[in-house]
């Protein structure tokens, strides 16, 4: 039973991870490129975001594991699972999130940007299929809702930078 619910904790940290990092990002750089700025503040600011999100979202998990553990147990209980699960959830972030960042790395603005698009779009297709073969859920429904509901973090993030760069 330990080990299965080790199994879940990481494939959920996994999961939220990959996901946020992806959306996260690809929003953020989406939506600064779209404004105008220039490529090595979109660059800087892709890095410094997924630094501090990894560490944030593996803070996260630490802490909200340890806080369930402690209230199912009522008393201390060995941190090793809350550990092993952000681990998992920093280098999801920190892998993930170079996706949309690479682009912005070789290419100039107006290439890099459609690009980290497609490639997180792509990516958050891929992580949907690869949840649900790991879940036995449907393989196309569970995709195709991973990128929809990604998709549209993603369309805010452009919609914002245009405005602000605008005003």
């Amino acid at each position: 039973m330990k080990e299965n619910s080790q199994k879940v904790i990481n494939f959920r940290n996994f999961v939220f991870g990959v996901e946020d990092s992806l959306v996260s990002t690809v929003g953020l750089l989406s939506g600064i490129a779209s404004a105008s700025v220039p490529k090595g503040t979109i660059f800087l600011t892709g890095v410094i975001l997924i630094l501090v999100e990894a560490i944030s979202m593996a803070a996260g998990s630490f802490l909200s594991e340890r806080s369930t553990e402690d209230l199912e147990a009522q008393h201390e209980v060995s941190p090793r699972k809350s550990i092993i699960g952000s681990i998992t959830m920093f280098f999801s972030y920190l892998i993930a999130g170079i996706i949309p960042l690479l682009p912005y790395s070789f290419l100039e603005i107006s290439l890099a940007l459609p690009l980290s698009i497609l490639f997180t779009l792509i990516a958050l297709f891929v992580l949907g299929l690869f949840s649900a073969k790991i879940s036995h859920t449907p393989i196309l429904k569970s995709a195709i809702r991973m990128l929809v509901i990604a998709g549209i973090a993603i369309l805010v993030g452009v919609i914002v930078g245009k405005i602000f760069n605008h005003i």
